[in-house]
């Protein structure tokens, strides 16, 4: 799968749906100048060969109580990244886990309703490491996908 096995029209439905996932075929159709079948064929096609790998609603935390969006970084030593990554699988509070290079290994993406409950994960964190958290403030670039170009 590379992305020069991709013509102009495909990198255009890609766009489209990074910033809509929702886009009406008909709405893709009529920028692309293409059937509605046509499209949906290549989008099932995009789906398939995994240039997309998903689609997501984007919710908005706060009508949920997750007043708390925080980035964890842990260092986790290797012998115990057996234990930590079902454990972190398995944490709501988790959006995203990457593993990094620097200092520490892993990094958390959280949301918690509180202070406290994020007090509370830290310390089940801490089994596996140091840890450092980074709280957010505010959101100046909302996720806006990937660059996609022609």
């Amino acid at each position: 799968m590379k992305k020069n096995q991709l013509d102009h029209i495909d990198r255009k439905i890609l766009q489209i749906l990074q910033k809509n996932a929702r886009t009406p075929i008909k709405e893709i159709a009529e920028v692309v100048f293409l059937s509605s079948p046509a499209v949906s064929a290549r989008i099932k096609y995009l789906v398939d060969a995994n240039f997309i790998t998903g689609f997501y609603t984007a919710v908005n935390e706060k009508a949920f109580d997750y007043h708390i969006k925080a980035y964890i970084n842990v260092d986790v030593d290797l012998t115990d990244k057996k234990t930590f990554y079902p454990f972190i699988r398995s944490q709501d509070c988790v959006i995203e886990c990457d593993c990094v290079t620097g200092e520490y290994s892993m990094m958390l993406k959280v949301m918690f309703p509180s202070t406290d409950k994020l007090d509370k994960f830290i310390d089940e964190l801490q089994k596996f490491g140091k840890t450092e958290t980074i709280i957010v403030f505010s959101n100046v670039v909302e996720h806006r996908g990937i660059k996609i170009s022609d």
